[in-house]
């Protein structure tokens, strides 16, 4: 049965919202009713993602490093804490940056979170489970991490951001939520952030040969955003502590989406396959159980419409 619970929010702040899910998320809460403050630092964000919602009533748009601090001045009954670099290219090309979002960054947006009496979201990842030794993976798998493996920065990044949510909502009583979000897409992704739907529809849009990384038999299960997006603001909504998987899981060979990807996209790409990255997981697909059974969500878009909605997107030429 579910628990689900209608929550309205009147000022949400949003760490990382000028990002792919964040700004997704700014959208879809202004669209709710409440106020919201962007927070970002723009290393990998984009300005174009917030520029539409600039001049709308009760956007503010501060650019800060969270490591350093959140500098918000209303009190906000809602902080989602979405700011880390989340794609292999920028974790990699930030290593520190990514850490600090994650360990700073972290504790900065959860005491904003309780000196307000605001509920927090903390926006965690299926890459906590690491190169999973159970699939699919449910929320009490405790993961198969390499620790200082190039992927770590992150991984970790994560772990520990989990680790601190939970203490401080166990010695401070803070109201916190969080979310494992498995493999997102959808418009407003960067060509070239190194992640496999992006690279697959520029290369296929381009005429370009589909880098399928190893034998691709590796999987993911691929998330629209706009379902990831109702999924994070049911958490939000509902009393869960979590984790919560939010993901889809429809499970796909890296192989069987290129191949998808060069077929909705009309393209006449050939498969090209190079070197699989250290520490690159084999099999990634969620249990989402639990956000059935509490939150009453589950995905709605498949794979082929979300990725036809994607593909015209970066057709329009937003994406670069």
């Amino acid at each position: 049965m579910s628990t689900h619970t209608s929550r309205t929010w009147q000022h949400a702040v949003v760490t990382g919202g000028a990002g792919f899910v964040g700004s997704h998320l700014c959208a879809a809460l202004l669209e709710s009713g409440a106020a919201v403050t962007c927070v970002d630092d723009f290393s990998t964000g984009r300005p174009e993602n917030v520029a539409p919602l600039l001049d709308r009533p009760g956007f503010t748009l501060v650019r800060a490093d969270v490591a350093a601090g959140v500098p918000v001045e209303r009190p906000p009954d809602l902080v989602l804490h979405f700011a880390s670099p989340a794609s292999p290219a920028d974790y990699l090309r930030l290593p520190l940056h990514t850490m600090e979002a994650g360990s700073l960054g972290t504790r900065h947006a959860l005491q904003l979170a309780h000196g307000a009496g605001a509920r927090f979201v903390l926006a965690s990842t299926s890459e906590v489970y690491g190169d999973p030794q159970q699939n699919p993976q449910d929320e009490r798998y405790w993961g198969h991490v390499n620790p200082v493996g190039p992927r770590s920065v992150y991984d970790e990044a994560k772990r520990f951001a989990e680790a601190l949510t939970t203490a401080h909502a166990d010695s401070e009583g803070t109201d916190t939520c969080i979310v494992r979000l498995f493999n997102t897409y959808g418009p407003r992704m960067r060509g070239h952030d190194g992640r496999a739907v992006p690279t697959f529809v520029r290369q296929a849009l381009a005429g370009e040969p589909l880098t399928v990384t190893g034998d691709g038999r590796q999987t993911r299960s691929l998330c629209y955003v706009d379902d990831t997006v109702r999924g994070i603001l049911a958490a939000a909504a509902h009393g869960l502590r979590g984790p919560v998987n939010i993901g889809n899981p429809g499970e796909i060979t890296m192989l069987d989406l290129a191949r998808l990807v060069i077929e909705l996209a009309g393209s006449d790409s050939e498969i090209r396959f190079i070197e699989r990255p250290t520490d690159d997981p084999a099999v990634r697909c969620p249990d989402i159980t639990l956000a059935r059974d509490k939150l009453g969500w589950d995905p709605q878009v498949d794979a082929e419409e979300g990725l036809r909605r994607t593909i015209a997107w970066f057709r329009s030429g937003a994406a670069h």
